[in-house]
C-alpha cells in the first residue's frame, strides 16, 4: 500500500469525510436489499457530526483520508450499541474493519463501562455477519430495521475485545 493504515477517535473535522465514505459504502448494503431508503443513506451531515460529538467514533485514516469509520454509545442497560462500520470499498478485506471494531470496544469498555456489545447485520450480508462472528459476536436475536430491513442481532460480552486482537 505505501502508507499504513492508523486507527484513531473522530475529530469533528472528520464528520464530512465520515459522512461520504458512508455513503459510499452502505450503495453495496442498499442494492443487496433493494432499498436505498436504509439509515445510512439517509441520515444528514449535521446527524453524522452530532455523532462524531456525542458517541464514541473511530476513524481509519490513510495519510489525510478517512478510510473506515465505527460509531458507538452505551444504553442504560450498560450494553454498547456499535453500528455503521464501513471500510473504503477498495480497502476491504485487510483487516481494517475488524481493527475498527477492536478500537471502538476498547473505547466503550474503558471510557464508558459497556457490559456487552451489540450491533445488527442484514440478514443478506454475509459479508458483515462473517466478520463479526469471526471477531467472537453470536446471533442473539433478530429485528427489523426502520427501513424494514431483516436484521440480525449479534452480542458478545465486554473483555472479550482483547481475545480478538
Amino acid at each position: 500500500m505505501g502508507m499504513s493504515v492508523t486507527i484513531s477517535a473522530a475529530t469533528e473535522q472528520d464528520a464530512e469525510q465520515i459522512f461520504r465514505l458512508q455513503y459510499l459504502c452502505f450503495q453495496s448494503e442498499a442494492a443487496l436489499y433493494g432499498n436505498y431508503r436504509i439509515d445510512p443513506l439517509v441520515q444528514t451531515l449535521d446527524s453524522v457530526r452530532a455523532e462524531v460529538v456525542g458517541d464514541c467514533v473511530f476513524v481509519a485514516r490513510l495519510g489525510d483520508e478517512v478510510v473506515g469509520s465505527v460509531r458507538g454509545s452505551v444504553t442504560a442497560d450498560g450494553a454498547a450499541a456499535i453500528g455503521k462500520l464501513c471500510v473504503h470499498p477498495r480497502l476491504q478485506g485487510h483487516g481494517i474493519g475488524a481493527r475498527l471494531l477492536r478500537a471502538a470496544e476498547s473505547a466503550l469498555t474503558e471510557q464508558r463501562g459497556a457490559k456487552r456489545f451489540r450491533l445488527e447485520a442484514g440478514h443478506r450480508s454475509e459479508g458483515n455477519l462473517r466478520l463479526y462472528r469471526k471477531v467472537g459476536y453470536e446471533a442473539v436475536g433478530t429485528s427489523k430495521g426502520a427501513d424494514g430491513v431483516p436484521m440480525i442481532v449479534l452480542e458478545k460480552p465486554a473483555g472479550a475485545y482483547a481475545a480478538t486482537a
